[in-house]
């Protein structure tokens, strides 16, 4: 088993090399993410210009004291799917970080939940600040939390 810096290391080499839908693409094909990602459970599952889906198994290690899913794991979620999609207008080695995160928690989400699935799309790319939605639902498509968030891109 691979330690996590030792995956972080791996992963983020090629942040400088490619182009972010390029390396979003190469994180889903070879099942790795960011060491947060790991510690949540989260996998890249499509990737395409502008659009990323990611899901993630809630677990009760993820539970608030009144048995349901954290709020932050959910913010979380959609944050990773948002920037995700964000980075997929990127250059090599260009980086974007969330400025505005907002979250609508609109369904319970437990283990019973089963399978979250989180698609992120950006709405607005310019030079230097990005806006993104992202849908959170259920395998069945059933709706339990979206957000909207802006991103400003990093000077290299």
């Amino acid at each position: 088993m691979k330690s996590p810096e030792h995956n972080a290391e791996q992963v983020f080499a090629q942040f400088n090399a490619l182009p972010g839908i390029e390396f979003v693409r190469s994180m889903m094909n070879k099942g790795e993410y960011s060491p947060m990602g790991e510690l949540l459970g989260i996998k890249v599952v499509a990737v395409d210009d502008g659009r990323v889906t990611i899901e993630a198994m809630p677990a009760q290690k993820f539970y608030n004291p009144m048995l349901r899913i954290h709020g932050g794991y959910v913010a979380t979620l959609i944050d990773t799917a948002m920037g995700s999609a964000v980075l997929t207008k990127m250059g090599a080695g260009q980086g974007v970080g969330t400025i505005v995160l907002n979250v609508n928690y609109v369904g319970k989400i437990d283990v019973a939940t089963g399978l979250l699935r989180g698609t992120g799309q950006v709405l607005h790319a310019g030079r230097t600040m990005l806006t993104a939605e992202c849908k959170l639902t259920d395998i069945k498509g059933k709706l339990l939390a979206h957000g909207t968030g802006t991103f400003l891109v990093y000077p290299k």
